[in-house]
């Protein structure tokens, strides 16, 4: 097997190919994340992303992988509800992630000083639309690549990685992979062992939570990346982290963070492939590993010709 990780989208990639052809293929790979980490980059004013996000138009060109993006984006709203809100760019800046963040805040001081815990809710979905390479919406509203982006990424690479023996693409965390079995360990937010294992051979995982990305704001409040849609400040719900398996790493991405967002009591409905989802107490429980062969081919990853 031939792999390599690196750094890209702010956090670690890595790429695992079995067969003949699998070191070119892992360098074609990881120019096209390379690419694409400075494409779609809210941190940098040049890139696609933050074109568009400026952009006054109401209608908008864009390229056939930001229709794909935008397309999950609305996937993913429509899905949960409104509940993972892939427009709240410009909340998630005021609320202090406008750069690449230093070291994250402890997660029991983060907690310590937290508001009540309660469930996030959806905000009334400011709708647009995509239509083959234009983007229609409405003024001022403005796009979070964040981790919906890695899952389509990884889910993207995964599709041209899909005639070797085995891959595995780990997009910041959001992984996809098909082979023969492998295991897949639950990191523990608070910094104990493993909270689990998982053995598996097709599908994806990602894992969302309010550890590793937060800060304290200006007014000494903990904050973090995951915001409450119906009020655009981070969501306190008494889940800390959620992992989730999914026939695709979009899937998994947008299903793990549903499972943060809407709280204890329903966080185990999100996951019915499977998952586990750790509480503010410490405390965490395992859904058991469902079927997370697609059946339907990827989720949304072909633009309209």
């Amino acid at each position: 097997m031939s792999h390599q990780t690196f750094s890209c989208f702010g956090s670690r990639c890595g790429l695992w190919v079995t067969g003949a052809g699998a070191a070119s293929a892992i360098a074609d790979a990881r120019r096209i994340l390379e690419n694409w980490q400075v494409r779609f980059s809210r941190f940098l004013g040049s890139s696609e992303l933050s074109r568009l996000n400026a952009d006054p138009r109401v209608v908008v060109p864009v390229s056939t992988t930001m229709a794909q993006l935008l397309r999950v984006v609305r996937e993913a709203a429509e899905a949960t509800g409104g509940l993972v809100d892939g427009t709240l760019a410009r909340e998630i800046e005021d609320a202090g992630y406008g750069s690449d963040l230093a070291a994250p805040l402890p997660l029991a001081l983060a907690l310590r000083l937290a508001p009540p815990r309660r469930p996030a809710r959806p905000r009334p979905w400011r709708d647009f639309t995509v239509d083959g390479w234009e983007v229609t919406r409405p003024p001022g509203l403005a796009f979070d690549s964040g981790g919906l982006a890695k899952g389509l990424f990884a889910d993207l690479i995964a599709e041209r990685l899909a005639g070797f023996e085995s891959f595995a693409v780990d997009c910041g965390g959001d992984v996809r992979f098909a082979g023969p079995e492998r295991t897949v360990a639950v990191a523990d937010p608070f910094g104990g062992v493993p909270l689990h294992r998982f053995r598996l051979s097709t599908g994806a995982v990602a894992t969302s939570g309010i550890g590793r990305r937060s800060w304290l704001d200006p007014g000494g409040r903990p904050a973090h990346h995951l915001l409450d849609p119906a009020t655009g400040r981070q969501a306190f719900t008494g889940v800390v982290q959620a992992t989730a398996l999914a026939p695709t790493a979009v899937e998994a991405e947008w299903r793990a963070k549903a499972a943060v967002l809407s709280g204890p009591e329903t966080a185990r409905d999100w996951l019915p492939h499977g998952g586990i989802v750790v509480l503010d107490d410490r405390s965490h429980f395992t859904v058991p590993v469902q079927d997370l062969v697609p059946q339907d081919g990827p989720l949304l990853l072909t633009a309209n010709p």
